[in-house]
């Protein structure tokens, strides 16, 4: 049964996605089973723990009713589970875009941010020009009013 569960493991990351498995049929497998189980052909995993060892004292027709009823149980767990996987990838998606707004945004930002830091240089150079012209003619007013 470990060898059995190990193999469910390994497996798991393909349950999910039904589009990666081409031409499998949920529905064909269970008649197969059932065809077998009618034929009197029991599969021999009498180590595989699907079948509580209560299983063994059950008729065929229990034992079919168990397994559909645990079969329906692993159909509602694996569409919860693709139902969360698609959540989840909704949500990474919506995530994803939000992330690359979110850069735009701040590339935009910081386009404008070097705009405005050159802006403000020239326009302390501007500042300081205007102070030097300032100090040269507060100089020549001083000048001239000794002159007077």
């Amino acid at each position: 049964s470990s060898k059995i569960r190990n193999m469910e493991v390994q497996s798991a990351d393909g349950i999910a996605v039904l589009e990666d498995c081409i031409g499998f049929s949920l529905t064909k497998t269970i008649s197969k089973v059932e065809e077998k189980l009618k034929k009197g052909v029991l599969p021999d995993c009498q180590d595989d723990d699907i079948i509580p060892r209560a299983g063994n004292e059950m008729g065929t027709e229990a034992q079919i009713r168990f397994l559909k009823a645990k079969l329906r149980v692993t159909q509602e767990d694996l569409a919860n589970v693709v139902f969360e996987c698609r959540k989840k990838d909704e949500e990474n998606q919506n995530l994803e875009t939000r992330l690359k707004d979110t850069e735009d945004e701040n590339t935009r930002l910081q386009r404008t941010i070097s705009l405005q830091q050159s802006q403000t240089e020239k326009y302390k150079m501007l500042s300081q020009e205007a102070n030097k012209k300032t100090e040269e003619l507060q100089q020549e007013v001083t000048a001239l009013e000794k002159v007077l």
